[in-house]
């Protein structure tokens, strides 16, 4: 981002490509609408462009990146004034992961299965453990980066993310 500030622009090519993929996946797991999430993305993404001047180090980049997706989904929210985070998980997110198995049609059925339970586990986590756990798992923060993306210390961040690994290892015995 500093490259970037700069005046390299090649170096915003870069960050793009290094954490769009965990930026999408973040919003989505957040929110569960296709739509709502590539707008957020969108806006995240614009929100960088336009730091640009202005960036300094205060944390990691991504700490800093994904405090702004969570600001920026909090105030799409707050203007939506009641409109829930909760929704059900679109069948095709389910579909693109199980489709790697089409040729193995029992196979496919059970990793569909175990998609769906594991989603539903995800969803049914309290807020803060299925963020911090989203955090984790789909852009790879650590405790320390959860903490300062959520705005808690790093042991509030840490049994969080303890308790979400809990009541999905527990889930997931109860389905075998």
């Amino acid at each position: 981002m500093l490259r970037y500030r700069d005046g390299d622009a090649g170096a915003f090519e870069q960050l793009y490509l290094r954490h769009k993929g965990g930026l999408y996946r973040y919003l989505l797991c957040q929110c569960h609408d296709t739509g709502m999430a590539e707008e957020l993305f969108q806006d995240v993404w614009m929100k960088v462009i336009d730091a640009r001047c202005r960036y300094e180090i205060r944390a990691k980049f991504t700490t800093w990146l994904y405090q702004v997706a969570r600001n920026r989904m909090i105030d799409h929210y707050r203007r939506q004034s009641g409109s829930g985070m909760r929704q059900d998980i679109p069948d095709s997110n389910v579909e693109a992961v199980a489709g790697n198995y089409h040729d193995q049609p029992q196979q496919q059925a059970e990793m569909h299965e175990q998609i769906e339970v594991l989603a539903q586990l995800i969803d049914a986590l309290p807020e803060e453990q299925r963020e911090a756990f989203i955090l984790r798992e789909e852009a790879g923060m650590s405790v320390a980066d959860i903490a300062g993306v959520t705005g808690v210390n790093a042991e509030t961040a840490k049994s969080r993310l303890r308790y979400a690994v809990d009541k999905l290892r527990q889930g997931l015995s109860r389905g075998n």
